[in-house]
């Protein structure tokens, strides 16, 4: 308790020193918040993309219900593949006529026998679709096997999408790696010399300490709470202004990209991706502090 109140009145000193530090750290881990979201929501995206196309399966005419049960079965098994369903002739051509729901003539003109049953499912990875298709040609029950994905897009045009966010993703975590490491050296460095200068000030204060026989550790201690106060501030500013930032932007954000799931929809769970991102800046601020503090009052006390 005696360390932080003298840690606390040395704050109070020279509070544009405080404040300098405190801004410093704020933007550093504001930036972290926001890359660590955007590199959430990328890998959100690329997932949507990796799992939204379907492999269909059309069965041939007059396969029983005991084997389209075994090869359902095997399906499930699967670990590269997830959701398969079995869609009957009727099935299908309820899902015709909802798709041709605007002009019901067309749906007048068919009947169930024109579909055939078929087998559906998702990939885990988009990359396993070849082997897969391959796979399911083989089978003596299978006729032929459709690759579908959002309306408009093929196999190829869905892995080239595949393809570019994972570039996308890659430079955004190699560039914000970069611009983030930058940030926590110049906080760091600024740490450095607002707390070389706290030493420069109590320099009289710590020969007396060092004279009455006051141990290192009780010298350094209102130094490190001191830099620990200027990286729980600047930390806690600049997560809640990320937070503040996104749920302001979350309808915008959501009504933009529709479906896919950039961003958690409940209140809850968004709170809790943002907890996570808390701790994990945290623990990085106290490390920078810790040895930020512990290297400036060592360079003061070798130069005293």
């Amino acid at each position: 308790m005696l360390h932080l109140k003298t840690a606390w009145s040395n704050i109070r000193r020279s509070p544009f020193q405080a404040l300098a530090a405190v801004f410093v750290l704020a933007v550093t881990f504001f930036v972290t918040s926001i890359l660590s979201i955007l590199v959430y929501s990328s890998g959100q995206v690329l997932n949507y993309f990796e799992t939204r196309p379907q492999v269909i399966a059309f069965l041939k005419e007059d396969t029983s219900s005991e084997v389209t049960a075994t090869l359902q079965e095997k399906l499930k098994k699967d670990p590269r593949l997830k959701a398969v369903t079995y869609v009957s002739k009727e099935k299908a051509l309820e899902i015709y006529k909802k798709a041709t729901s605007d002009n019901p003539l067309l749906s007048e003109l068919v009947s169930p026998s024109i579909f055939p049953a078929s087998l559906e499912f998702s990939l885990v990875e988009l990359g396993f679709a070849d082997e897969v298709i391959n796979e399911l040609e083989k089978e003596e029950i299978v006729d032929q096997v459709g690759f579908t994905g959002v309306v408009g897009f093929g196999k190829e045009s869905i892995q080239s999408i595949v393809d570019r966010l994972r570039n996308i993703i890659f430079y955004i975590k190699a560039g914000g790696t970069i611009f983030v490491a930058t940030l926590l050296g110049t906080s760091f460095l600024v740490l450095l010399v607002i707390i070389g200068m706290r030493m420069t000030t109590r320099r009289t204060e710590v020969e007396i300490l060092d004279l009455i026989g006051a141990t290192p550790g009780f010298i350094r201690s209102p130094i490190v709470i001191e830099a620990i106060l200027y990286s729980v501030f600047g930390v806690f500013l600049g997560w809640a202004a990320c937070l503040i930032l996104v749920l302001y932007s979350t309808p915008s954000i959501f009504s933009y990209f529709g479906e896919i799931p950039v961003l958690p929809r409940d209140t809850l769970s968004l709170l809790r991706l943002f907890g996570l991102v808390l701790v994990g800046e945290i623990l990085v601020s106290l490390s920078l502090s810790l040895v930020g503090s512990v290297v400036a009052v060592s360079r003061a006390r070798r130069r005293k």
